[in-house]
Formats: structure tokens, C-alpha cells, sequence
């Protein structure tokens, strides 16, 4: 099968894509045939070399995919053909959602949302799985306040629909073009990250949000929105500010969740999430696929398609 996978260190020109034994599932495993896999943030640290230096011959790409089970290994009772979403954590490993085929367990897949074409819903597992994990980090109630940065981005724009369902009002920045998209998806109010974040959410609640979910990675700036006493959550822990007036500092990382995701995946069936794709590749060009992701500013996911 082929495979994108990276050989050695450096820029998204590292990404290539060889042929590779195709993998089969062993017990409570299955295989799945990829229809779609989308590109993170997570895979720009592989090729950059955050988990340090490789040690092996090759580690392959992709946390998370959409696909049909096309093979099942010992105590699986799924069926082969079944539509799925996966979000397949494990992070080197020879070869991972960005390929042919996809062997992962069964706590990391969900049925994929019916009706819903697998290209858009490769978007939803590692960027709606981070939301809610963020928003359960944040034990905020009805009427209280959430200001979510980035909130136009993969993880942010999930962040908003699911602090929606939970009755918080929210504080959304983004892009001043993103303003109607996110009222749409339930922003009570916005703010441009052009302007001065604590200033601008402030004069809207003036004595400060009681939490933030820093999804744009902005540290210090989304603190000092905080109330004192409030709730600060990143999805990055190389960015978490230090600690003031009492405000609690979190990260969080999404892990497999069979549960979770298929409860994810049904509000995707139903509308209350709103999977985004930026921009489809093919899998023969998956380093101009990282290339584009590396340059930033796309609004929903880079998939890749095999």
C-alpha cells in the first residue's frame, strides 16, 4: 500500500510517499480501508522533529481518518464495510492515517456520521475530540462566560458549537471576516484579533470571562481576559502562562475514546457540529499537502485522499 510517511527531519519536503507492507489487524483490531485522511498541526511536529530524532527507518503521518472497515481481527464483531471515523493517537508508528489502509483498535473508531460524505468527516475526530476535552476542563455553567481564541480555527470552531449546547455565552475572536460564521455557529459576541484582546473582550464583560480556551496558542494575552479566580485551558502546553489572581492554568490532549467520539460523531449527523474542509489533495501530494499547512491560514482541514 502507499503510504505518507517522513525518512528525516526537517521542512514539509521531508514527506514522501513509498509503498509499504499493508498492515493487518490483530485482536480487537481492525483494518480500514482510508478514504480520507486529515492533516494537523501534530504532523507538522513529526516532520519537524519535536518527538526528537528518528530512530527507525521511517514514521508515517496522520492522527486522524474516515474510512470502511475492510478487515477485522479476532473478537471484532463490527462488519467489513462499515463507514468509520478513526483517531488513531498513536504517534511513531511506520505507517498511520495518511495512507491506503489503517489498522487501529477498537477504542479509537466510531461510526461515521450517516449521510455525511467521509471527506468531511475526516475533519472531526483530533479537532472536535480536543474541543470537548477543553470545554470538560472547563466546568462552566449555563450563562457563564467563554472566550475562545482561534475561534474560527479546527479546534476553535468545534469549541464554539459545543459551548452552544452547553447554554455558555461566548466571547469568539477571529479573523474580522469570520464574524458572521462564528455568530452563526453561536458566538454571543466577537472580537477581531486585531485588536487588543483583554481591552476589546473587557469592554464586552467587563469584569472578565470566567474561562478561556486558548485555541490559538496566544498564552499571556487570553490570561489577562480571564476573571480573577477563572479558568485558563490551552491545547498547547508549550505556550501555558504562568499562573495569576488566582486564575487555574490547564492543558489538555485529546487521547482514543470510542464513547466520546461516537457521541461527536452523532452531533455531526445531526448538524450541531459543522466539519470543514479547506482544502483536498491527493495522497501523491501529500508534501505540497504539508507545504500548505505549514503556510497556515486556511479556515477548516487539508485532507488527503488515497
Amino acid at each position: 500500500m502507499r503510504a505518507a510517511v517522513v525518512k528525516k527531519i526537517g521542512g514539509p519536503e521531508a514527506v514522501e510517499v513509498l509503498e509499504a507492507p499493508l498492515p493487518e489487524p490483530g485482536p480487537f483490531e481492525v483494518r480500514v480501508k482510508v478514504e480520507a485522511a486529515g492533516l494537523n498541526p501534530a504532523d507538522a511536529a513529526v516532520w519537524g522533529g519535536f518527538f526528537g530524532p528518528l530512530e527507525v527507518e521511517y514514521i508515517g503521518l496522520g492522527l486522524d481518518a474516515a474510512g470502511t472497515i475492510d478487515a477485522v481481527g479476532p473478537g471484532v464483531l463490527l462488519k467489513v464495510g462499515t463507514p468509520v471515523i478513526v483517531f488513531h493517537a498513536p504517534v511513531l508508528r511506520p505507517t498511520k492515517a495518511q495512507a491506503e489502509y489503517l489498522v487501529t483498535d477498537l477504542n479509537s473508531l466510531a461510526p461515521a456520521p450517516e449521510g455525511m460524505d467521509l471527506t468531511l468527516a475526516a475533519t472531526i475526530p483530533l479537532n472536535a475530540m480536543t474541543a470537548s476535552l477543553a470545554l470538560d476542563h472547563l466546568p462552566l455553567r449555563p450563562r457563564d462566560t467563554l472566550l475562545v481564541t482561534g475561534a474560527a480555527g479546527a479546534v476553535g470552531g468545534y469549541a464554539v458549537e459545543l459551548a452552544r449546547t452547553r447554554g455558555v455565552r461566548i466571547v469568539a475572536q477571529g479573523r474580522p471576516e469570520d464574524e458572521e460564521f462564528l455568530r452563526d455557529r453561536g458566538a454571543t459576541w466577537f472580537v477581531s484579533r486585531d485588536e487588543e484582546l483583554s481591552g476589546a473582550v473587557r469592554r464586552l464583560v467587563p469584569e472578565g470571562v470566567d474561562g478561556v480556551l486558548d485555541a490559538a496558542a496566544l498564552g499571556a494575552p487570553a490570561l489577562a481576559a480571564v476573571r480573577d479566580g477563572g479558568i485558563f485551558v490551552s491545547v498547547r502546553v508549550d505556550v501555558l502562562p504562568t499562573p495569576e489572581r488566582g486564575v487555574v492554568v490547564r492543558n489538555t490532549s485529546a487521547g482514543p475514546d470510542a464513547t466520546r467520539l461516537s457521541y461527536l460523531s452523532a452531533l455531526a449527523e445531526v448538524g450541531v457540529l459543522t466539519p470543514r474542509v479547506a482544502r483536498i489533495y491527493p495522497l501523491s501530494e501529500a508534501a505540497e499537502a504539508h507545504a500548505q499547512l505549514a503556510r497556515g491560514g486556511q479556515r477548516g482541514r487539508i485532507v488527503l485522499v488515497p
